[in-house]
C-alpha cells in the first residue's frame, strides 16, 4: 500500500477513534497493548470493536457511549479498531473464541471471561436505545 493511502486512512479514522476515547475508553493499538491489558485485567471491561462502517457511526458508538454513563457500568473501557490495527483486533478477538469474529461489536468481559457478546447482527438495522438497552441489561446482571 502507498504511504497517500495509509496517511489517508490515518486521517479518516482519527474521528472515529476520538469518538471513543474522548468518553473514556483506552485504544488498545498493538498486540503487546492488548495482551499487556488482558494479563491484568480485573473486575468487568468493556470491549469495543470499532470499525469505519454506517452501523458502528450511527449505532454502535453512539450506545456504547451512552450505556457507559448508567450507574452500573464497567470499571474498564477499552477499545480496539477493525481494519486498521488488524494485529491488536486480531489478538482481542482470542480472549472470546468462542463467538464469531464481527465487526463492529461489543463485548463484556469480567476478568478475562467473556460474559455477554454484541455482535454486528445484534447492532445492524437495530436502533440505538435497543443496543443501549442490551448492554444495561447485562450490566445490572454482571456489573454489581
Amino acid at each position: 500500500m502507498s504511504m497517500a493511502y495509509e496517511e489517508y486512512m490515518r486521517q479518516l479514522v482519527q474521528p472515529m477513534r476520538d469518538e471513543l476515547t474522548e468518553a473514556g475508553f483506552k485504544e488498545l493499538r498493538t498486540p503487546e497493548e492488548v495482551d499487556e491489558y488482558m494479563e491484568n485485567a480485573e473486575g468487568t471491561t468493556l470491549v469495543m470493536i470499532n470499525s469505519v462502517c454506517g452501523c458502528a457511526a450511527g449505532l454502535a458508538r453512539p450506545a456504547v457511549r451512552q450505556a457507559a454513563q448508567h450507574e452500573n457500568a464497567p470499571d474498564h473501557f477499552v477499545t480496539v479498531f477493525a481494519g486498521q490495527d488488524k494485529v491488536a483486533t486480531s489478538v482481542m478477538r482470542t480472549y472470546f473464541m468462542d463467538v464469531e469474529p464481527s465487526s463492529p461489536s461489543i463485548a463484556l468481559l469480567k476478568g478475562k471471561e467473556l460474559v455477554h457478546f454484541v455482535p454486528r447482527e445484534e447492532i445492524e438495522d437495530h436502533e440505538p436505545e435497543d443496543i443501549v438497552q442490551n448492554l444495561v441489561n447485562a450490566f445490572e446482571t454482571h456489573c454489581k
